[in-house]
């Protein structure tokens, strides 16, 4: 009996909004009054818990107006709950899109976002969150949207990372810092073409990287990643007429690789992983090597904040276009985290490389010495990171300018330091500006190899 009055109120609201919407009174307020009066009836239906009749007076509203921001959004809720969530979702993308206002947008994204993640779309639910980020209210509501995409991309078997950076530098191409080849303190004959010495451009890269988790356990996982890294170069007036022999794709590399890898849990507080990789490097548009590469890696969280990591890897590269690229690496590393009392963070990594090559001057021991100091807490509207590079390179046989032997072999030292600085306080879609500012020297006893670099890199960062 209760459940025929709920249908007869039901069909007789229904009838009074088809009549509010369909009729044509002489007056246009009767007719703005009639829209209202639907509105507000379609909305208390939804928090009366009746989705069937809010649909169908938000269905009349859209007979009126297709456009109408509160019918898809009434719609895309009740579908929810009655429905399979993809009628809900399209529903809220469509009022997202009707939206005019922030608040409305933000609303609409999050339940498409939530509709998504019901259907398991975690990729999808992603998407929609970044959405919502633009349009966040306040704070608050920008870290509950942060919140949920962190706990998505725990979720979600497949994961995608893409940075692009601007660099202005005075050394796009590594060339030497001076134009007099010196080796060993002593002048040789001749002086260094203009492409051999440091020209200066603006860099462009895109790093894309994506992975997808193909098996989970309580303790491992493994899963296929690929990676793209692609690099251009535009030369500066000044380049072109200091080197007009070479062009912009001169300086162009690409670098592909595809990797399988299975990470475990090892003992009470540490993971243990083993990655197998392929690929292959373009320069100058033409491929430099292909390679495989095997690496081993071992990691513990140990009390009072600190992690350390060691990890050992041997690559072989081959069909070199050059013999000097045609080698064998075996390499070192390790690294140390210490997370202070007061939010900063610092870092401390070490590596160690013997490459042996089929010619002599790609035969070389590398070692470097890295630390990175972050600071916890904002200063003003900027996240600030430290870093110096230590590195040096050891060229036992090494043959300078195709015919100079040089004596006691070639060895670089190297110096860089860097200041990261992001912008959290600006954002879109959860994505901020930053700025690197990287500034460092490479001396070599052979001058042909001694340089200097300056440059600010502009580039985009996920706040979450």
């Amino acid at each position: 009996m209760r459940r025929s009055a709920i249908s007869r109120f039901r069909e007789i609201l229904s009838a009074l909004a088809a009549a509010l919407l369909l009729a044509a009174p002489a007056g246009a307020d009767t007719v703005r009054v009639g829209l209202d009066q639907a509105r507000d009836m379609a909305v208390q239906a939804l928090k009366a818990g009746d989705p069937g009749l809010a649909i169908a007076l938000a269905r009349g509203l859209l007979q009126a107006n297709p456009d109408d921001f509160v019918a898809h959004y009434v719609i895309a809720n009740a579908e929810a709950q009655q429905h399979p969530p993809d009628a809900g979702r399209r529903a809220a993308a469509r009022a997202y899109h009707l939206a005019r206002t922030p608040t409305a947008r933000f609303r609409s994204a999050q339940l498409a976002a939530q509709l998504a993640y019901q259907e398991d779309h975690y990729t999808l639910s992603q998407y929609w969150l970044r959405r919502a980020a633009i349009h966040a209210p306040d704070d608050r509501a920008k870290t509950a949207v942060a919140k949920d995409y962190r706990v998505l991309r725990r979720l979600n078997p497949w994961s995608v990372r893409f940075q692009a950076d601007l660099r202005p530098s005075n050394n796009v191409n590594k060339g030497a810092d001076t134009a007099l080849q010196i080796i060993d303190g002593v002048p040789v004959t001749g002086y260094l073409s203009g492409s051999a010495q440091a020209l200066s451009g603006l860099i462009t890269s895109y790093d894309f990287a994506t992975s997808y988790r193909i098996d989970r356990t309580e303790r491992s996982e493994t899963a296929v990643l690929g990676r793209l890294y692609i690099q251009r170069v535009a030369l500066s007036d000044e380049a072109r007429d200091q080197a007009p022999d070479v062009d912009n794709s001169d300086f162009a590399t690409t670098y592909a690789e595809a990797s399988l890898r299975h990470v475990w849990a090892a003992g009470a507080r540490g993971t243990a992983s083993l990655t197998g990789s392929l690929g292959e490097a373009w320069s100058g548009g033409e491929r430099s090597f292909r390679f495989s590469r095997l690496n081993v890696d071992r990691s513990w969280w140990l009390a009072g904040g600190h992690r350390l990591g060691v990890n050992a890897m041997a690559e072989t590269r081959f069909l070199a276009r050059y013999k000097t690229n045609d080698a064998s690496i075996l390499g070192l590393g390790a690294l140390w985290r210490k997370d202070l009392r007061n939010g900063d963070a610092l870092d401390v990594a070490v590596a160690w490389r013997d490459t042996r090559a089929d010619h002599r001057n790609g035969t070389y021991t590398s070692a470097s010495l890295r630390t990175e100091y972050e600071l916890g807490h904002p200063v003003g509207p900027v996240r600030l990171s430290a870093g110096l590079i230590l590195g040096y390179s050891d060229y036992p046989d090494f043959i300078s300018g195709g015919f100079i032997d040089v004596p006691g072999g070639r060895q670089d030292k190297s110096i860089y330091g860097e200041i990261n600085m992001m912008f959290h306080q600006v954002e879109f879609a959860g994505f901020s500006p930053m700025l690197r500012l990287r500034a460092g020297e490479k001396d070599s006893n052979d001058s042909r190899y001694s340089m200097n670099e300056v440059s600010l890199s502009l580039g985009f960062r996920s706040k979450f």
